[in-house]
């Protein structure tokens, strides 16, 4: 395939998915707007009361058909950009029993964590009216604490198998690398990625006792060492410039001010849609709601920091590896591999992109 047939089937991969990911946002928003402004939560409320009288336990019951009819209603967009396009475009041969499961086992994980969090969050609401977002916010700070710790040991493998790295040469090369930015980790690890996809990645998991390297084993079958020291090197980065610490200080702040804002804008909105008062069921949705339109309009300035991370760990690999070629080099094994438009549309890359696009990478290695 040429260069220029790449680029095309890349660009046309890529706005696949960012139409779908618009739809499926579009349809998210749409469907709380319409079961808001129609009465639906009052209607479903009402229903479940007269069945059972426990506030937890409506809840429960409420979140759940709410949650399920949304997933129904989503359920198709989520398969064709995660099944479809993806067998469409040759990134995966996984089979549609095996893609079911993966999806399925993801939702059973996930409901009752979501369950958990939407219990406290009632309680806090019920009981503390005024001052809920400070309470809530220190309750999700708490939670993204502990399943940073633990998501590496007790979820990553529910769906991956990890051992550690087997090719003991390049084990000496990571186990070396890591002690140059003084880096003590739990260990280096290869997981089976292509049991879903024949996208490439590695990743710098965990914090504390769980640190450790993960690498793909699509990524370990299609780099040669160098080149997988180098996007290794990046990952250093991030954790040597302290980018988890900051984004995670970023993130505190941004919860919080989120939670701040939509507290003050759900109290004043409740009138609109005939609520009672802030602690009612049907109007939990208005949270919902707003929380997605605040993700919404802060996500751009967020990607913006990230991206400004992202080349800051670029120069960082360059200087620890001393060859910006090899680094290159993987940069655009990687966007191969991954159907990476190299060229997105700048208003594009500024709303969508956590990374810069490859081309812009690239030509800023080459002049360091």
């Amino acid at each position: 395939m040429t260069d220029i047939a790449r680029a095309d089937l890349s660009k046309k991969y890529q706005r696949y998915h960012l139409i779908f990911s618009i739809i499926e946002f579009v349809l998210g928003l749409g469907f709380l707007i319409l079961i808001l402004s129609t009465g639906l939560t009052l209607k479903l409320e009402s229903c479940i009361r007269r069945f059972v009288q426990n506030d937890y336990l409506t809840l429960i019951i409420f979140v759940s058909v709410v949650g399920i009819t949304e997933g129904i209603l989503l359920f198709p967009l989520n398969f064709i950009s995660g099944y479809i396009i993806e067998h469409r475009f040759n990134l995966s041969d996984q089979k549609l029993r095996s893609w079911l499961w993966e999806h399925l086992k993801g939702l059973l994980i996930s409901t009752p964590l979501m369950l958990v969090i939407i219990i406290i969050f009632f309680a806090l609401l019920r009981r503390f009216p005024d001052m809920w977002w400070l309470l809530m916010g220190s309750v999700m700070v708490l939670f993204s604490i502990i399943l940073a710790r633990l998501a590496p040991v007790l979820l990553f493998p529910l769906f991956y198998k990890f051992k550690a790295l087997e090719n003991q040469t390049l084990a000496t090369k990571v186990a070396d690398l890591c002690q140059k930015v003084g880096l003590n980790l739990e260990g280096v690890y290869q997981f089976n990625l292509s049991k879903t996809t024949h996208k490439a990645n590695a990743a710098f998991t965990g914090i504390g006792k769980s640190k450790r390297v993960i690498l793909g084993d699509t990524l370990l079958n299609n780099m040669d060492h160098d080149e997988i020291q180098a996007v290794l090197a990046h990952e250093l980065g991030h954790y040597k410039l302290k980018h988890i610490w900051k984004g995670m200080l970023i993130g505190v702040i941004v919860t919080f001010l989120g939670l701040y804002l939509v507290a003050l804008f759900y109290k004043s909105s409740l009138i609109l849609f005939n609520f009672d008062h802030p602690a009612q069921i049907a109007a939990l949705p208005l949270i919902a709601l707003l929380l997605t339109i605040y993700q919404f309009i802060t996500a751009p300035l967020l990607n913006a920091y990230s991206r400004a991370n992202e080349r800051a760990a670029d120069d960082f690999a360059v200087n620890l590896i001393g060859n910006a070629a090899v680094f290159i080099s993987g940069l655009n094994k990687l966007a191969e591999q991954n159907l990476s438009d190299r060229t997105p549309h700048p208003l594009v890359e500024f709303l969508f992109y956590s990374h810069p696009s490859i081309e812009k990478r690239i030509d800023r290695l080459k002049n360091i």
